[in-house]
């Protein structure tokens, strides 16, 4: 081989060497920053973005009707540029003043919330945008025992009992049974948000009223019972709601949309619809052995038959009838019996 051949693949050699650390520099790059770390040894937060400020926004989806709790709401960075007037800046609005309001308009997640999509207690047209699509509300008397010592706030979801006697002839029946389930409560008297004291803490206060949602078909039957017998409330737990919901939409009675975008608001809409095909009821027999478990039957003649001369004394059923057609009641002394009418004269 001679001296510039020798030459050339030397300096194509020190070529590839200097190209092949040239690339490894560039794939390696500077080293990652390494986040800081707080002295307990947690991370440090990242820098908040630049050019934003901290605007309030929905944690989920809020339709119409919704009664704002403490954890419908929360701040979120949001660009300076794209604030409005209406927004609820941090610094400048307080979230605690905000629960207990209603939502007017509907709120999808992440989206601030504007002064205009609320409506405050007390405000004109509150109850009106509290209630759903196709709703009304219905108040109902309650004592401290039946509204469960005051522990009802609006935003629950309650189940309303009935107890009730029936007479007849001996003892009475004594009969409780659940009419109506899921009913969301608006108001307790004319409150329609939580009290709190000053360290935050709910406060409860006793009240005479409690205004629930329902449908014109259960506000009927909500102004029937209060003239059967006692109305008392049960509350319900949010899991319970949440069960009923799921075990509807598995047997079919509930349609979820395919939208994903409209589900949400469905299921929210859903959870919180009343329903009145509750079967649950306990009768005296089921809490004292001396109690009934049917209604007492009144003792009298048959259905369709005529009656002639005062009634038997008390103790005394009149007797069966053995033929058909108009029968007379004949009393003789304590003696009562029913004989045929022939229709010749």
């Amino acid at each position: 081989m001679d001296a510039r051949r020798l030459l050339l693949l030397v300096g194509a050699l020190v070529i590839a060497a200097i190209t092949a650390f040239m690339a490894r520099s560039l794939v390696v790059g500077t080293p990652a920053p390494v986040a800081g770390a707080m002295p307990n040894g947690v991370a440090a937060p990242p820098p908040p973005p630049v050019n934003t400020t901290e605007v309030l926004v929905a944690k989920r989806a809020l339709p119409v009707g919704t009664i704002l709790d403490p954890t419908a709401l929360e701040f979120r960075a949001w660009p300076k540029d794209l604030v409005q007037g209406a927004y609820y800046v941090r610094g400048q609005s307080d979230p605690a003043k905000l629960q207990g309001t209603v939502v007017r308009f509907a709120i999808p997640a992440g989206q601030p919330v504007t002064q205009g999509a609320l409506v405050k207690p007390g405000d004109r047209g509150f109850l009106a945008a509290a209630l759903g699509p196709g709703m009304r509300a219905v108040t109902v008397p309650v004592s401290a025992q039946s509204a469960v010592a005051g522990f009802v706030f609006p935003g629950d979801h309650i189940d309303l009992i009935l107890t009730q006697t029936v007479s007849g002839d001996g003892p009475p029946l004594r009969a409780s049974e659940t009419v109506l389930r899921n009913l969301r409560v608006l108001a307790t008297d004319q409150r329609t948000d939580r009290q709190t004291d000053d360290k935050g803490k709910t406060v409860v206060i006793g009240y005479s009223t409690v205004t629930v949602e329902a449908t014109p078909k259960i506000a009927e039957k909500i102004a029937v019972a209060q003239t059967v017998g006692t109305l008392s409330l049960s509350l319900r737990s949010l899991a319970d709601t949440q069960g009923d919901l799921e075990e509807a939409i598995a047997s079919g009675a509930v349609s979820v949309p395919d939208d994903p975008a409209k589900e949400k608001a469905f299921l929210a809409r859903a959870a919180s619809r009343p329903q009145d095909d509750g079967d649950s009821y306990v009768t005296g027999a089921d809490v004292s052995r001396f109690q009934r478990r049917t209604v007492p039957a009144k003792e009298g003649p048959p259905p369709g038959m005529a009656s002639v001369g005062p009634a038997p004394a008390p103790g005394y059923a009149a007797a069966a009838p053995q033929t058909t057609g108009p029968m007379v009641r004949v009393v003789r002394g304590s003696d009562a019996s029913l004989v045929p009418v022939s229709g010749k004269n």
